[in-house]
């Protein structure tokens, strides 16, 4: 009876460790996928550059765009204007050309006076009779007197006549250069106008051209960058996948070789504890479709639309993995254990000095990566070894574990 219970122990421990080589096998593909994550992230860093590059010349565009939108609106009130000034140079001269009418009509009345005046001069003596003929043709002196006195009544009305008449002359050749010069103006602001009218069809077509460039990069860039997130999701599902397997794999071939060692029916219970993979991964699906809150993330309204500041997703995400932590940075700074940075490992808390000490939190990734929900992207992972996080990360890590 021993003998048998000896060769079903021994059999039993062989199967338990034939079923640990699966979990090794499954280990060297978790760090084969942990290099083409490793590998994927640089690209993901070159492509953040990229886009960041991408994204200050789509704000040069986008100001290149406000100025020519400015010039088309100050061109449209420069039209506007113009065409009032037609308008009121139309009306000018519509007056100078009634003004040089009524002008015209006291000429041509004057022209009749002075025609009747030639014609009786005619009849009383014929066309060649001048002022002094008339006078030395006298009979008495009393006649003389009364021819002078004619006479001078006669030119003080001719002259009176010839002097209204050179006035009214000079005035309508006045008035004429006035409206000569009103047309020339007026044919100028038409000139003027339809230059501005090509230039605004001009602008408006460089308008175009710009906007369309513009949502053509934006269109690029978020390609881009959805392709890579989904490249590092599908990844990151997989390790997770394997990594349960492994969790599970392992689990059952210790729960084997331990009752069967004992063979009085004992068995052993594990403490559970949260899968880190999931606590790094929760988050992927907020890249590019979320937003930084303050005090965001602890409302389902607020997971379900994305919205999150730094702690509040910590929180949330630690939470998918069934781990509960606090969800402020002043009680995250102080859960689990203090670690060197020396020491990171994915899933670790790191610390930034923002607006004050620990003032942002955010989750480790590795190769000096971390996910977080930053105050000017919203979920979205960033590199802590070069630029503003490098220079704001104050050292400490936290291991929740």
């Amino acid at each position: 009876m021993l003998k048998k219970k000896l060769v079903v122990l021994n059999t039993t421990i062989m199967l338990g460790l034939g079923s640990l080589a699966l979990p090794a096998v499954q280990a060297e593909t978790v760090d084969s996928i942990q290099k083409q994550r490793s590998t994927l992230q640089s690209n993901l860093s070159a492509a953040e550059k990229e886009l960041a590059a991408v994204l200050t010349e789509l704000a040069k565009l986008d100001d290149q765009v406000k100025r020519v939108d400015q010039a088309v609106a100050d061109n449209n009130e420069m039209i506007i204007k113009t065409e009032a000034d037609i308008k009121t140079a139309q009306e000018q001269v519509k007056k100078l050309e009634s003004e040089i009418a009524v002008i015209q009509e006291r000429i041509d009345k004057r022209n009749e006076i002075l025609k009747e005046r030639a014609l009786a001069f005619q009849e009383s003596g014929g066309s060649n009779v001048g002022y002094i003929e008339v006078l030395l043709g006298s009979t008495s002196f009393g006649d003389f007197i009364d021819r002078v006195g004619a006479v001078s009544k006669i030119v003080e009305a001719d002259q009176s006549i010839i002097a209204e008449h050179d006035a009214d002359k000079q005035e309508i050749a006045d008035k004429k250069v006035t409206v000569d010069e009103k047309l020339a103006d007026l044919n100028g602001m038409k000139a003027e106008l339809e230059g501005m009218r090509a230039q605004l069809e001009e602008q408006s077509k460089q308008n175009d051209e710009l906007k369309k460039q513009l949502n053509q990069k934006k269109k690029s860039a978020e390609a881009k960058k959805a392709e890579l997130n989904t490249e590092d999701q599908k990844l990151a599902a997989m390790q997770r996948r394997i990594e349960e397997s492994i969790t599970r794999s392992s689990s059952s071939s210790n729960a084997a070789v331990s009752s069967n060692v004992s063979y009085s029916g004992g068995t052993s219970t594990a403490k559970p504890s949260g899968d880190i993979s999931t606590v790094i991964n929760a988050g992927y699906k907020y890249i590019g479709n979320s937003v930084y809150v303050f005090g965001g993330g602890r409302n389902a309204y607020d997971i379900a639309n994305g919205r999150f500041d730094c702690s509040g997703f910590v929180s949330w995400a630690f939470a998918q993995a069934g781990i509960s932590v606090g969800a402020s940075t002043d009680s995250l700074k102080n859960t689990g254990t203090r670690v060197p940075t020396s020491q990171m490992q994915p899933g670790d808390l790191v610390f930034f000095n923002t607006y004050k000490t620990d003032g942002h939190v955010g989750i480790y990734l590795g190769g000096g990566k971390f996910i977080g929900s930053q105050s000017s992207t919203g979920v979205a992972i960033a590199n802590m070894n070069s630029g503003y996080w490098a220079d704001t990360f104050n050292g400490r890590v936290m291991r929740v574990r």
